[in-house]
């Protein structure tokens, strides 16, 4: 079980970690000095934060960067904790961009753009030095081309990972610990919602979960309704790190933690009796298991997002921040 599941799951998820981290800091280095203001001077009101929260997490590839980054704001006081609310709606749907991009199963490009993206990095690293080219040398452009192609790099990397961590699926479901979870999922799947959060809050990843649903359900190792039940508990426990971020800063910043708790746990309960419906649209969508599970995700925090939305306008939220 340790040679057959538990290294080469612990390898994929290391390579697949790296890959989200690498392109998290290589878009950040992007957007990073664009970011604070964008956030500062976009957020008037909660659908204006909706559409830019939305926008920098898709850009990001990560909706705890954004939100911590929300949450750094408030505690500094540069932003109020009224105007972090659309953002938070926002950062759900965003999110949705890579659990889709995975759902593409592009796991061949994963070799190509791995070259590409290193012939990319050689490429400005040797116009970056060479003195016979100083214009180029000193382009402006030219730390745009090497963030991008560390992306490409990440993306290639998260690929990688997930193909590795998938190729374990035979052996889980041989596995005596996963035919008792799916025993127990088959009489409640509320084990599948506290399985998804439990997972998420340790690996602080909510796409490295999902990822490794897609898997299985593609394999047939867990049923369609089973595996929507986890990524509900994904969007659940991806809160953990929002709340790990706001320990010993001011009210505001924990309100913005705490506002994100509410509206993906009020969610997830919410859309745990539908789980047929979600299973039978996303059908409609997709005829890929793996395209369900990530059509799913999508469905779940756009609706969740919007039915939010109406009640970020109440007075009550304005009253709560101590800034305003």
């Amino acid at each position: 079980m340790v040679q057959t599941i538990l290294i080469p799951m612990l390898l994929g998820f290391s390579v697949f970690m790296c890959g989200m981290k690498l392109m998290e800091l290589a878009l950040h280095r992007l957007a990073g000095p664009y970011l604070t203001g964008i956030l500062k001077r976009s957020t008037a009101t909660p659908i204006h934060g909706l559409a830019i929260g939305t926008v920098t997490t898709a850009f990001l590839q990560s909706s705890t960067a954004v939100t911590v980054i929300a949450i750094g704001m408030v505690n500094a006081g540069l932003l109020t904790f009224p105007r972090t609310l659309g953002i938070i709606l926002g950062t759900n749907i965003g999110t949705c961009i890579t659990t889709e991009l995975i759902g593409l199963n592009l796991n061949k490009l994963a070799v190509p753009l791995l070259i590409l993206s290193i012939g990319m990095w050689l490429l400005t690293a040797l116009l970056g030095e060479l003195r016979l080219f100083p214009v180029v040398r000193n382009a402006r452009w030219l730390p745009a081309v090497r963030s991008t192609s560390v992306v490409l790099c990440g993306f290639a990397l998260l690929l990688t990972g997930m193909t590795m961590m998938q190729g374990v699926g035979s052996a889980v479901q041989d596995s005596p610990m996963f035919s008792w979870f799916l025993g127990k999922a088959n009489e409640s799947l509320w084990w599948g919602l506290a399985a998804g959060a439990l997972l998420t809050a340790a690996v602080h990843s909510s796409a490295a979960v999902i990822g490794i649903i897609m898997g299985f359900v593609s394999i047939g190792a867990m049923p369609i309704e089973l595996g929507i039940a986890v990524v509900l508990g994904a969007n659940i426990g991806t809160c953990a790190t929002a709340l790990l971020a706001s320990i010993g800063g001011t009210k505001a910043g924990q309100y913005v933690a705490w506002s994100h708790v509410i509206l993906n746990a009020g969610g997830a309960l919410l859309f745990m009796p539908f789980i047929g419906e979600l299973a039978t649209i996303s059908e409609w969508i997709s005829s890929s298991a793996a395209g369900q599970i990530a059509h799913t995700q999508t469905i779940f925090n756009i609706l969740s997002s919007l039915i939010a939305l109406p009640f970020c306008y109440l007075p009550t939220f304005r009253r709560l921040d101590p800034v305003t």
